[in-house]
């Protein structure tokens, strides 16, 4: 029997259950749930603008998208976003999906902290930063239906999110700050360290090999 929240329905195949047992157990409670509110978040976002992204691969992008905040899944040090679409894509693979679904929801996981990108690609893409952005900064809450808002939280609870998720968000980076270049993720650096200087890009044209 599949499981629905708020009305929204979960995905009942065996790729869906191995993801949420796989990211239940090696996550913790704070990304489990916070990650199952994404696919939630984004389904509803996705019905009020009538798009209709494919059920299975936003909750695999949901689930996985942050996978990479709580160890890095690569052998080389990269953005956590590209861990998590990593491991993302290498599940799909490895459950027979096709190249195609296993890229796409490669760049959602990929693109999910990026400003201004994903709104204009696929329905997947864009409902799981559209669902990213609800849990996190609280996009779009003057316009969901406040009962499905109440019910998924109900399920999925935030405790003390705000603090909670910063304090993972930090733990996440603070051992590879060079890949923070040019990323939202910065921001987190500079609250926790003090005196963190982040590279700008007019630093990198500066201190560039050309003469002039």
């Amino acid at each position: 029997m599949s499981e629905v929240i708020a009305g929204v329905e979960v995905p009942d195949t065996a790729a869906v259950a191995e993801a949420t047992r796989h990211v239940r157990e090696t996550t913790s409670p704070l990304i489990y749930h916070h990650s199952r509110r994404v696919y939630f978040f984004g389904q509803l976002h996705a019905q009020d603008f009538a798009v209709k992204p494919d059920p299975e691969l936003l909750y695999l992008a949901a689930v996985f998208h942050d996978t990479g905040l709580l160890r890095p899944f690569s052998e080389v040090e990269q953005r956590f976003e590209v861990d998590g679409a990593d491991h993302g894509r290498a599940f799909l693979l490895e459950h027979g999906f096709s190249s195609a679904a296993a890229d796409t929801v490669w760049t959602a996981i990929a693109l999910h902290t990026t400003p201004g990108i994903p709104g204009r690609m696929g329905p997947e893409i864009a409902a799981t930063q559209l669902g990213v952005l609800t849990d996190v900064v609280g996009f779009g809450l003057d316009r969901l239906d406040p009962d499905q808002m109440d019910h998924i939280v109900a399920v999925h609870p935030r405790g003390d999110f705000k603090n909670d998720f910063l304090s993972a968000y930090f733990d996440g980076l603070k051992n590879r700050p060079e890949t923070t270049y040019g990323t939202v993720n910065s921001d987190v650096l500079e609250h926790f360290i003090p005196n963190f200087q982040r590279t700008t890009s007019v630093e990198r044209i500066h201190s560039s090999a050309w003469p002039s």
